[in-house]
């Protein structure tokens, strides 16, 4: 009998770019597009720069280029990086359904191992729909997602980066399962990176499995062998990760015949995926109401358990780091309402001092609600009131946050996003060339010339 991981990698080795839909290949770009603009912005970021400090130290054959600085390092080195940068301000995408995942967090890797074997944009976006194809229906494999039971998602990612990598390696599909073995065996994620106080490995966990996958990849090129049943064998993820209920077809489904890439959302804010609603309630009640910071008497969000329990514990009234700050509800709400919008700077160290914030924070309330758990994840409800000093009381309540299918970003909308992550990094000029290299990415014949496109220029 073949196992999951044989039939993923079957599909892996066969889908052909002609096999795609056009909306599926558009929106490949799209995400592209998207992921680059928040990897140009996190260059900027001390704590990306001492990640780059210490890829430079690794050194490696100079065969694959890193956004932002130009660094020329080996592939697997390349793709940390580049996955990391992606990642680390929360602003790349979101899929949600039983399990979170950021599908773009993958798209580092089909850059590297594309840039070092030469391969042209068609090969190249094949392995970043691979990503998003397999990644997504992770998120339905298991009920409730592996997430709630205490593992972090990069521990589902293990199981995809290795084929997007050996994809671009042109790896066969005895490798190609050969290395599924042997990065799902080896690199689960606990879910305590994004519990509590927060620190860089909220971002990191993530691109760490990435990286393996390529590991996986050139490991299993060279002959290396891994378990072919990892997933559904004996002592594997269904049997050991047993506190769940597995839906194991769900990881077949349709696959090679319906694209759910375009079911995945991108971010209107650089924040953990459950503030969103959250944020444009607040936002709305802001707005429609003309209420400023200094109006406010008290703020109550009702949101699932979940979202009151890891975004709003005691380390999250008083963050003292970025990583958590953005995934602190109360944070992001008194930005929200001191701001009138929730931006990258809303997480820089001046910010992070902000009286105003620190001044809103003992006013906000998180409160759950057992009515939003039980529609959670299928609908992801946030209600907000907002008190004012006046005695007045309004309220707003949110299913859909800006950027999902249902409220999609426009072509322009992602431009802009784009644009407005850029700069500073880029000049307007080499804005405008990435923005059309990526609308025509399946014409690149050598991917060197797109990643140079992506080096700093200011």
């Amino acid at each position: 009998m073949t196992s999951i991981s044989q039939q993923m990698a079957d599909f892996t080795h066969t889908l052909q770019y002609s096999d795609i839909p056009e909306e599926a290949q558009h929106e490949a770009k799209r995400f592209l597009l998207d992921s680059m603009g928040c990897a140009l912005t996190a260059t900027r970021n001390e704590d990306m720069r001492s990640m780059h400090r210490f890829v430079e130290k690794l050194g490696g054959i100079p065969e694959a280029t890193v956004i932002g600085s130009g660094l020329r390092t080996n592939a697997p080195n390349a793709a940390l990086m580049n996955c990391l940068l992606t990642r680390a301000l929360d602003y790349n995408d979101i899929y949600w359904e039983q399990d979170p995942s950021h599908p773009s967090d993958i798209i580092g890797v089909a850059l590297a191992a594309g840039e070092a074997t030469g391969v042209d944009g068609i090969e190249v976006l094949v392995g970043i729909i691979i990503a998003y194809e397999l990644e997504m229906r992770w998120c339905h494999a298991a009920e409730p997602g592996i997430r709630e039971v205490g593992w972090h998602h990069a521990s589902l990612t293990q199981f995809v980066s290795p084929l997007v990598a050996g994809r671009l390696y042109g790896l066969d599909r005895d490798q190609l399962t050969a290395a599924v073995g042997i990065s799902g065996s080896s690199h689960f994620t606990l879910g305590g990176v994004v519990a509590g106080h927060l620190t860089n490995m909220k971002n990191t966990a993530d691109p760490l499995a990435a990286q393996a996958g390529v590991y996986a990849a050139l490991m299993a090129r060279e002959g290396y062998g891994g378990p072919v049943e990892v997933i559904e064998g004996k002592e594997g993820l269904i049997e050991v990760l047993s506190n769940v209920n597995w839906h194991a077809e769900e990881l077949l489904k349709g696959l090679g015949q319906e694209f759910i890439i375009t079911r995945c959302s991108y971010k209107a804010f650089p924040t953990e995926a459950l503030t969103h609603q959250p944020i444009s309630a607040t936002l709305q009640v802001c707005r429609d109401n003309q209420i400023t910071h200094k109006d406010v008497a008290e703020i109550v969000i009702e949101t699932t358990t979940r979202g009151a329990d890891i975004l709003s514990d005691p380390s999250k009234y008083k963050p003292e780091t970025k990583e958590t700050a953005d995934h602190s509800l109360p944070y992001v709400i008194a930005v929200a309402v001191a701001d009138g919008n929730v931006l990258p700077e809303a997480f820089y160290d001046e910010k992070l001092r902000d009286p105003r914030i620190w001044e809103l924070l003992p006013k906000i309330k998180v409160l759950a609600d057992p009515e939003i758990d039980r529609i959670f994840p299928k609908i992801k409800r946030a209600r907000v009131t907002i008190k004012t000093k006046d005695g007045e009381e309004y309220n707003a309540q949110t299913d859909v946050a800006k950027g999902s299918p249902e409220d999609p970003l426009s072509d322009d909308e992602i431009v802009a996003k784009f644009r407005a992550n850029a700069h500073g990094v880029l000049s307007d000029r080499r804005m405008d060339e990435v923005i059309e290299a990526t609308w025509k990415f399946e014409r690149f014949s050598n991917l060197s010339n797109y990643m140079a496109l992506l080096v700093a220029d200011l």
